[in-house]
C-alpha cells in the first residue's frame, strides 16, 4: 500500500507560477513510477506528467510542454511539479499517483492515487 498526499495547489493568476509536491508513505517510493493527472470540471482525468523510478525519464502532454517540470527526490519519497506560465485552462484538481509496474500516460496503469490540490488560474 501506498499513500500519496498533495499539496502546493491554489490560486494564481495566468502567467503565474506553482509547485505541487506528493508525498508518499508506505512501500518503498524508489521502486513506484510516478505520474501526475488533472480533472477540470466536466471533463476526463487526463495525463500531465510522469517520471521513471530514477527519475532518468521523463514524460509530458504536449498541452504542458514546455511549462511544466517534473522531478523526483527518492530520499524524502516526494515528487514535484514545477508549473511555469500557467494559463486558464491549466484549471483543474491535480492528482499525483504510483504505479509499481513502470511509467505510462494511461491512468488505469496507475494503482495509488492521491486526494488531489486544487489548482486555479485567473485570466
Amino acid at each position: 500500500q501506498v499513500q500519496l498526499v498533495e499539496s502546493g495547489g491554489g490560486l494564481v493568476q495566468a502567467g503565474g507560477s506553482l509547485r505541487l509536491s506528493c508525498a508518499a508513505s508506505g512501500r518503498t517510493f524508489s521502486n513506484y513510477g510516478m505520474g501526475w493527472f488533472r480533472q477540470a470540471p466536466g471533463k476526463e482525468r487526463e495525463f500531465v506528467a510522469a517520471i521513471s523510478w530514477s527519475g532518468s525519464s521523463t514524460y509530458y502532454a504536449d498541452s504542458v510542454k514546455g511549462r511544466f517540470t517534473i522531478s523526483r527526490d527518492n530520499a524524502k519519497n516526494t515528487v514535484y511539479l514545477q508549473m511555469n506560465t500557467l494559463k486558464p485552462e491549466d484549471t483543474a484538481v491535480y492528482y499525483c499517483a504510483a504505479s509499481s509496474l513502470g511509467v505510462y500516460k494511461i491512468a488505469s496503469m496507475y494503482k495509488y492515487w492521491g486526494q488531489g490540490t486544487q489548482v486555479t488560474v485567473s485570466s
